[in-house]
């Protein structure tokens, strides 16, 4: 089920842009300390490197994702979610505003 909305959270107002704007997201807290992001990709083909493990949680779009060392790109839209390991990297291909939350693990 794709989260609709998170209760009870503190936003830092300061936007996190990446890109050239083709990547805009802001951090939130969660009342127990937890730490997420959330934010859009806009059209375009973009590599991450992660720090700690991410779940990447598409809420509204689609893109197509490749794992480092891997060859195949695989979709996820509405509702999917995907785990990238911590002091990686993945790609991400976007054809159309892709709408996420970043859950920290």
């Amino acid at each position: 089920m794709t989260t609709q909305k998170i209760d009870h959270v503190s936003v830092t107002t300061q936007a996190n842009v990446y890109f050239d704007g083709k990547c805009v997201s802001h951090n939130i807290t969660l009342a127990d300390g937890a730490k997420k992001s959330v934010g859009v990709v806009l059209p375009s083909t973009l590599t991450f490197n992660t720090g700690a493990p991410e779940i990447m949680e598409c809420v509204g779009g689609s893109c197509e994702y490749k794992l480092a060392g891997s060859q195949d790109w695989v979709s996820s839209k509405a509702g999917e979610k995907f785990s990238v390991p911590g002091q990686s990297s993945f790609e991400i291909r976007v054809t159309e505003a892709y709408h996420y939350i970043c859950h920290f693990g």
